[in-house]
């Protein structure tokens, strides 16, 4: 099983999001890589019920794109850090801007940052 969604809105999110991509083409994992370049079709996935920006950077995320999605964790690591409130957009570039400082993939830090704080949440 791939996916495991016991609650009804997510089990609706997931079949809207294939209903999307298969009506677009999208079969392959090279083919989602490709299709999440345009800002339209980001814009589309957007219109689906429960699918926000960080659902997007995760996605990208999967098929091999370096997204920083932002989430809980890395939102409290942030704050932790000193960090105000950021629209998501602007954290998501503050993670960015970190990474290329620090000469780190950005995906990379995502992942580091999550793992850190999801063991200590």
């Amino acid at each position: 099983m791939a996916m495991k969604f016991n609650h009804a809105r997510k089990v609706a999110t997931a079949h809207a999001i294939t209903d999307l991509l298969a009506a677009d083409g999208v079969d392959t994992r090279e083919d989602l890589h490709a299709w999440l370049d345009h800002q339209a079709n980001r814009a589309a996935l957007r219109t689906v019920k429960g699918v926000g920006p960080k659902s997007i950077d995760y996605m990208g995320n999967l098929v091999g794109r370096s997204h920083v999605a932002v989430d809980v964790h890395l939102r409290a690591f942030a704050v932790d850090a000193g960090v105000p409130y950021l629209p998501y957009d602007e954290l998501r570039a503050v993670y960015e801007e970190a990474a290329a400082l620090l000469g780190h993939d950005k995906g990379g830090l995502e992942h580091a940052v999550w793992r850190h704080r999801s063991k200590a949440a």
